[in-house]
C-alpha cells in the first residue's frame, strides 16, 4: 500500500492511496465501502486505522481502487505526510562509504544521533530556506525514512520490523559551517526551519521486494552525486529502530533517519532530491531567507 497526502487548491490537506498513476482519497474509500477511516495520515497512524486500511487493501480493496474516482498523477500537488510527528530522529556517518570520504572512522559501538523539531520539516516542492548567516554552507543528504506504526519498548533487532509502518524519502539539511566549529554542535546546526523534509509517499514493507537492495540517491540539480543501497548501512533498518526503542517509547507516526550515502553543497536556485529505488522522488527547490518577521499570537 502507497499512502500519499494530497493538498488541494484551499490549502486542504488529505491522506489518500496510490492506484498506479492517480490517487484515491480516503473519502471515497469510505463511501464507496462504508468505512469511517480518518483523512489524514497521522491520525490514521495514531488511532490503528493504518492496519484496518491495509487490511482492507490487501483483501481487495486494492482491486476496488480501479472503480473509485481519484486524482491524476500530474495534477497532485503533495503535502508532507504529515506535520506534527512527535519524534524526529536521524543517524549520522551511517555508510562506510560517507565516512571514508570524509576521512572519518564510522561509529563502532552506537550510531551518532540527533533530532529535528518539527518547525523543520516541509514536504515536496516546499522550499528549502537558506539562514542568511550560513547561507553559503548548507548541505543536504538523501536518505531512507523510517515511518513506526505501532508502539514500542525495547524491541528486539529480530521483531523490530513488526512496528514499522512503512518507509518514505527523506532530506536532512545541515549547517556545515556551525557543525564544523565544533561536533558539538551536530544538533545545532541541523535544527533550522525546512531543514527535514519527507514524502511523498509512505509505502509499507510488504510492497518492497527487498529493503537491502533500495538505491538511496542524493540529487543535486537532477545529477546523481552520491549513491548508496541500504545493504551498505553500517546499522540496518531494523537495528535503528531496536536501537532507539531502548531509550524511548516509540510511537506511530514517529520518523527516524537512516543517514545518508553523502551530503551536497546547496545554493539559492538549486533543486536538491532524494531518490530511491520504488518511491516516487523528493524534491525541493532552494531559496535565501528573507526578511525576518513577528508571527502572529495565537
Amino acid at each position: 500500500m502507497r499512502l500519499v497526502t494530497l493538498r488541494d487548491g484551499g490549502g486542504l490537506e488529505t491522506a489518500a492511496l496510490a492506484d498506479g498513476g492517480r490517487f484515491v482519497p480516503i473519502e471515497a474509500i469510505n463511501r464507496a465501502a462504508g468505512k469511517s477511516w480518518s483523512s489524514d495520515c497521522y491520525t490514521l497512524l495514531q488511532t490503528g486505522e493504518f492496519d484496518r486500511l491495509r487490511d482492507w487493501y490487501r483483501a481487495g480493496g486494492r482491486k476496488q481502487l480501479e472503480t473509485l474516482p481519484g486524482v491524476e498523477a500530474e495534477a497532485v500537488d503533495f503535502a508532507p505526510l504529515y506535520r506534527h510527528p512527535r519524534k524526529i530522529w536521524g543517524i549520522g556517518m551511517n555508510y562506510a562509504q560517507k565516512a571514508v570520504d570524509l576521512n572519518s572512522a564510522p561509529p563502532e559501538a552506537e550510531p551518532i544521533c540527533f533530532m529535528k523539531p518539527d518547525t523543520s520539516l516541509i514536504g515536496p516542492g516546499d522550499a528549502i530556506v537558506l539562514p542568511a548567516a550560513s547561507a553559503e554552507h548548507v548541505t543536504s543528504e538523501a536518505e531512507l525514512g523510517i515511518v513506526i506504526g505501532r508502539a514500542c519498548k525495547d524491541v528486539s533487532e529480530a521483531d523490530a520490523l513488526e512496528a514499522v509502518a512503512g518507509f518514505t524519502p527523506t532530506l536532512d539539511m545541515t549547517c556545515q559551517d556551525i557543525h564544523a566549529r565544533n561536533p558539538r554542535f551536530l544538533q545545532r546546526s541541523k535544527v533550522f526551519d525546512t531543514f527535514f523534509s519527507f514524502g511523498p509517499e509512505l509505502v509499507t514493507p510488504d510492497e518492497i521486494a527487498e529493503l537491502r537492495g533500495i538505491a538511496v540517491e542524493t540529487v543535486l540539480n537532477g545529477q546523481v552525486v552520491h549513491s548508496g543501497t541500504v545493504a551498505h548501512m553500517v546499522y540496518s533498518p531494523a537495528l535503528i529502530v531496536a536501537y532507539f526503542s531502548r531509550m524511548m517509547t516509540l510511537l506511530p507516526g514517529d520518523i527516524i533517519m537512516t543517514g545518508a550515502p553523502g551530503s551536497v553543497p546547496l545554493r539559492s536556485g538549486d533543486r536538491t532530491e532524494c531518490r530511491m529505488t520504488g518511491f516516487r522522488a523528493l524534491v525541493n527547490p532552494v531559496v535565501p531567507q528573507s526578511v525576518p518577521t513577528l508571527l502572529a499570537r495565537g
